[in-house]
């Protein structure tokens, strides 16, 4: 019985949720495991990890959603680049997904590299409709409360259209950057030496990974956030635009940013690769 309340109470939680229906998903919000459980199908499930991590065990009837299938290396070589919102919206219709499908990402926060905040991210640029989360706990998470994970591969849903809304306003490429270098705060979230090896001017570094509640796997909590910020003496007063390589890990930080409910935060789409390839 107090099974079933549990169930219940998770299952109301997510009908509230849902009444954000036909506006776009402006923040992702925490799933707890019990919550999707009570779902039954109501969502699809993003595995961010790389899909021959995903083929070892998964959630059962995720999908595979990794930025190694998805992003491409352009026609300037510049790698890791991700596609215009028209292709992503056509590329998760072929998954069965429309722009008002309630989203459920997962992952590790380790093998995806970040890849859950750039899941969120390409899902706030296209324009989803739909509520997003994020599952508390990753895979991890579901394993230990005793849930079950298949290695098959199930059929897709058949293929529908996604109609994109782009929105902008997380978006910036390097051209613009290069512009208008004086009016955003840089953070470079790679790892302290990718960071010295050479980095943008006047950017401020910050691993990724000092924005994940290593128990959770979830980025950190909006207090949390903040405390970073201010301990790195980041200001807020100008909008912050994050990086890394190509634009994963950097979604993460801005998932992070965006959770803790700060001034909107932007990533800088191709990332240091796009910058130095493209120098003048």
């Amino acid at each position: 019985m107090q099974k079933k309340g549990r169930y219940l109470m998770a299952m109301v939680g997510f009908m509230v949720t849902l009444g954000c229906f036909g506006r776009p998903a402006k923040a992702v919000e925490r799933l707890t495991p019990t919550a999707l459980m009570a779902m039954a199908g109501e969502a699809v499930i993003l595995d961010a990890r790389p899909k021959r991590v995903w083929e070892q065990g998964h959630i059962p009837y995720a999908l595979s959603f990794s930025w190694e299938e998805y992003t491409k290396t352009d026609a300037q070589k510049i790698p890791y680049r991700t596609p215009p919102p028209d292709e992503m919206a056509q590329a998760l219709g072929r998954l069965g997904i429309t722009e008002s499908t309630p989203i459920v990402i997962t992952g590790d926060a380790d093998t995806s590299w970040g890849g859950e905040g750039w899941i969120a991210w390409v899902l706030t640029w296209i324009g989803h409709q739909g509520p997003v989360f994020i599952l508390e706990g990753g895979l991890a998470g579901w394993k230990d409360l005793g849930y079950t994970v298949e290695t098959k591969s199930r059929p897709f849903a058949p293929s529908i259209h996604y109609t994109p809304h782009p929105d902008s306003s997380p978006f910036i490429s390097v051209a613009d950057l290069r512009k208008r270098p004086g009016d955003f705060t840089l953070i470079d979230t790679r790892s302290f030496i990718e960071w010295i090896m050479g980095h943008i001017p006047s950017a401020i570094h910050i691993s990724w990974k000092e924005m994940v509640d290593t128990e959770s796997r979830t980025p950190l909590d909006p207090k949390a956030m903040r405390a970073l910020l201010t301990k790195k003496k980041i200001s807020i007063k100008r909008p912050i635009v994050y990086y890394c390589t190509g634009g994963i890990r950097s979604g993460w930080s801005w998932m992070a940013h965006e959770m803790a409910e700060l001034p909107p935060a932007i990533n800088l789409e191709g990332g240091y690769e796009a910058w130095k390839r493209t120098g003048q």
